[in-house]
């Protein structure tokens, strides 16, 4: 029998491991219907004979002489802002069958699948030393396509995000003043950055301009968080400068273990008094508990 991880890498399309995970996770739950939301101009349709004049543009008409129709969709619930940290950091482990990139590339597919379903807008933002891609939230099919495309192209081509630096404190800002405010945005990052404190400022701007943030903390945890490393000399390699040192795994494991603690400790303090969901995810484990996070998290924000 093949676990989770073995079943989406076999499948080759990302919007079919995204309704591979979803699927998964949906098995045994209940689905709510929804009721009394108002829908909204989504796109126009070419008009067939026999159908419905009712949603018939005749401003269009009068301009092109072609009938077309109004074509709506309901009124979204939330604008989800998806942000991944493309930086090279992301791509360890080099050469694993899943990095911290692949991880947040699936997981956020699969809760695109998810908003679908529960009809939230939902954006992507990609971000490194700079934002590469922004496309604001909204829920239509062909914006929903053009999401995955780029999300595969990422995918595809991240063995060229090598020497890729991060600043996501900037991005952040940035993102901060130009997302839809009340958003809900969803980071998927390691947050390994020189200035813990300036991030720590990034995330307080999300806050001040009223967005809901959940922060999936991704990291590998045997290596990065443990330091579990056979006991023998390592040449270890900086995936965004290059810089290169030799040391010996056992001799350092401790005062490691001890540093990873204590930023982990100060970044989730930080979450905590900006009220910010820190969750933190181990690439190494299934999708379901950053589907779930999220269902909580929504369900939360409804209720206010």
């Amino acid at each position: 029998m093949k676990n989770l991880e073995e079943e989406i890498l076999a499948v080759k399309s990302l919007e079919l491991k995204a309704k591979e995970i979803v699927k998964g996770f949906l098995i045994g739950q209940h689905k709510s219907p929804m009721h009394g939301y108002s829908v909204e101009f989504a796109e126009h349709k070419m008009y067939n004979t026999g159908e419905s004049t009712r949603h018939i543009d005749w401003k269009l008409f009068a301009r092109t002489e072609k009938l077309y129709q109004k074509k709506y969709e309901e009124e979204t619930n939330l604008r989800c802002q998806i942000i991944i940290d493309t930086s090279s950091s992301m791509l360890y482990p080099k050469g694993a069958a899943i990095n911290k990139l692949q991880f947040s590339i699936y997981s956020a597919a699969a809760l695109m699948q998810l908003m679908l379903q529960q009809r939230d807008g939902v954006g992507i933002s990609l971000c490194s030393d700079t934002i590469e891609k922004h496309l604001p939230a909204k829920l239509q099919h062909t914006h929903i396509q053009y999401i995955y495309s780029i999300l595969s192209d990422l995918q595809e081509n991240s063995h060229q995000q090598l020497l890729k630096k991060t600043n996501i404190t900037t991005a952040l800002h940035q993102l901060a003043e130009i997302i839809h405010q009340r958003s809900l945005i969803i980071i998927f990052s390691d947050m390994f950055e020189h200035d813990s404190e300036n991030v720590f400022a990034a995330l307080q701007h999300l806050r001040y301009r009223k967005h809901d943030v959940i922060v999936f903390h991704t990291l590998d945890y045997t290596t990065e968080l443990n330091f579990d490393f056979e006991n023998r000399p390592y040449q270890f390699i900086d995936m965004e400068t290059g810089e290169e040192i030799k040391v010996h795994s056992i001799e350092y494991k401790n005062e490691f273990q001890k540093l990873m603690q204590t930023f982990l400790n100060k970044l989730q303090e930080k979450c905590h008094q900006y009220k910010i969901d820190f969750v933190p995810v181990d690439i190494k484990n299934a999708y379901y508990s950053v589907l779930q996070e999220y269902l909580i998290k929504r369900s939360k924000i409804l209720k206010k």
